[in-house]
């Protein structure tokens, strides 16, 4: 194998992995997005939970009462 081909073969998976790179890294940029927007919706539903319990200070709260059959 001659020098030049050595270059071309290495050029060519310099290309390769940066283009891994860049396709990794817009993966994690939209895994990101993906995570804030859940913990968004986990905070709105346990604020939504809260409230909930919160109007039913008198009565149990479903995960503490018994199944029906019992």
């Amino acid at each position: 194998m001659t020098e030049q081909e050595r270059i071309e073969k290495l050029e060519e998976m310099v290309a390769h992995l940066s283009r891994i790179a860049d396709d990794l890294s817009d993966v994690i940029a939209r895994q990101d997005g993906d995570i804030a927007r859940l913990n968004r919706k986990v905070d709105m539903l346990m604020r939504a939970e809260a409230a909930r319990e919160a109007d039913g200070a008198n009565s149990i709260a479903v995960a503490h009462q018994p199944p029906p059959h019992w």
